[in-house]
């Protein structure tokens, strides 16, 4: 089971770094069109805003609830009865989208000044950004939608096309910047269009899929459905659960935008950087095991679910514990391989580089929480992380307030960091408390090879990787082959080091040998 595990993570990883490679391409058309300036920064609000709540409904607390009550009915249930969730599911969740959608077309000037207080002050930005938000907010609607058609399609192992399709999102945007920003008085608004279109467009491109699984929902919209009024009531503490890492990244962007002008995209450029390996790695092994955490769930194996659980927290470490420090000590190299030039600055890289590097420090929290939160909403229990979410969301907010003051942007990125820390621990400790996952032997020379093995890793990169000052003098094509080779130094220096130091993949896939 762990080796087709694997498999899924892989494929599922492999595709997610298709779609975080065009991301990285829309971004790098952005920052060299627009730069980090007025601009760009209203428009990051708008879309963030529409994202945020798609993180929190579609990909945080919706998928969360849905898929254990989708996988309960697949595993005990018949064809029949699976279709009447389905169509009781996309009715509900549709109309209530429709209504939420409407409400914040209309509010958008409202929602500017509660999540981006700070743009009062500058009246033409603040206009600005409450236009492309009437645009945005609709995306919402699309992408729950899609995110509901995917949870379907992955509860029945069909992990790549959900995972294929944010790369029409980035082709999307790179065509509204690149075609249509001319047209517009305002050339920004053209990425506000690029949104709009990419929700219909990728809601569209998963129907196909689910007419094959002959799954397409007759949308029937009635509350009282027994599995939708478990999905809502599973959805309202999850809200907080999953998602609180996004809360706090839009905390982030509230005091950010009371900063100097450019903060926001510091915070913005840095973090695509550090969700990166989160979500090629990250989401991928989550998507892959909440379903067969549900599945062994519904079977009553319990044994089988902490094997999983153990299986997925070390693959986390393996990957996630490199990753921290490689972003870390090669931050300069790869922001101005990706991003300088155009109206992005060498000023913008510097800024850039120290709030990833304190985004880095919580890189494996991050990925932890999406792992660990799935052993709770496998189970349908969504009152733990609720817990969890209030003292990390608190936490968020009482270490940005420490630290804004004195180190500004790269506080908010600090903050959140630790409070994904935070998060992650408490999950753990619940876990362990409730006696639903006692870790497997071996993991104190397990964790003792990766540190040891990332420690060498970083102090090579560290030493040969180069200045900001060398970087900036390179051509593009210096930067992306020297930044390729100071990647594959890393990773050979790296697993070179584990396999020196006796790790061997049975170590991952077999806890009792040492």
């Amino acid at each position: 089971m762990l080796n087709k595990l694997l498999k899924s993570t892989v494929l599922v990883g492999g595709i997610t770094m298709i779609s975080r490679v065009f991301g990285f391409i829309r971004d790098v058309v952005i920052a060299h069109t627009f730069g980090a300036g007025v601009a760009t920064d209203a428009f990051l609000v708008a879309f963030k805003i529409p994202n945020f709540m798609r993180r929190l409904f579609a990909e945080g607390a919706f998928s969360q609830a849905f898929t254990p009550v989708l996988s309960e009915y697949k595993t005990q249930r018949d064809k029949e009865e699976v279709q009447d969730l389905v169509n009781h599911v996309a009715g509900s969740l549709g109309g209530l989208l429709a209504i939420i959608t409407i409400i914040g077309v209309l509010s958008s000037p409202i929602l500017i000044i509660i999540f981006a207080p700070g743009f009062l002050n500058q009246p033409d930005k603040y206009q600005l950004t409450a236009d492309m938000l009437k645009l945005t907010f609709p995306y919402l609607f699309f992408i729950a939608l899609t995110a509901f058609a995917g949870s379907v399609l992955n509860t029945y192992g069909k992990f790549a096309i959900p995972a294929f399709t944010p790369v029409l999102l980035n082709l999307c945007m790179i065509s509204a910047t690149l075609f249509l920003a001319p047209y517009f008085e305002q050339p920004v608004m053209a990425l506000a269009w690029g949104v709009f279109i990419a929700g219909i467009v990728q809601l569209c491109f998963q129907i196909p899929f689910l007419y094959r699984l002959n799954l397409v929902p007759r949308p029937k919209f009635n509350l009282k459905h027994e599995g939708v009024s478990r999905i809502h009531r599973l959805m309202l503490p999850a809200l907080f659960g999953v998602s609180v890492s996004q809360i706090n990244l839009l905390f982030d962007t509230l005091l950010a935008s009371f900063l100097i002008t450019g903060s926001v995209s510091w915070l913005y450029y840095s973090d695509r950087l550090m969700e990166f390996p989160v979500g090629v790695f990250g989401l991928a092994l989550a998507t892959v095991i909440l379903p067969n955490l549900s599945k062994l769930v519904a079977k009553q194996d319990t044994q089988a679910f902490e094997t999983t659980i153990d299986w997925a927290l070390r693959w986390v470490f393996l990957i996630g514990v490199p990753c921290t420090f490689g972003l870390a000590t090669l931050s300069v190299p790869m922001l101005t391989t990706l991003f300088y030039g155009g109206e992005f600055s060498e000023h913008d890289i510097y800024r850039a580089s120290q709030s990833l590097i304190a985004y880095s420090v919580g890189l494996t929290g991050f990925v932890l929480i999406k792992v660990l939160a799935s052993g709770f909403y496998s189970r349908q229990d969504t009152k733990t992380p609720v817990k969890v979410a209030v003292v990390a969301m608190v936490s968020n907010m009482l270490l940005n307030l420490a630290f804004i003051y004195h180190l500004q942007h790269v506080g908010l990125a600090l903050a959140t960091s630790l409070a994904a820390l935070i998060n992650a621990s408490m999950l753990f400790y619940y876990l362990r408390q409730q006696n639903v996952f006692t870790p497997l032997a071996g993991w104190r020379n397990f964790l003792i090879r990766i540190a040891a093995s990332a420690a060498l890793m970083t102090v090579i990169l560290a030493w040969g990787s180069g200045s900001l000052e060398q970087w900036i003098a390179m051509s593009l094509f210096e930067r992306v082959v020297q930044l390729f080779f100071w990647i594959t130094i890393g990773a050979v220096s790296y697993f070179g080091s584990l396999f020196i130091f006796g790790m061997r993949l049975q170590h991952v896939h077999n806890p009792l040998v040492k």
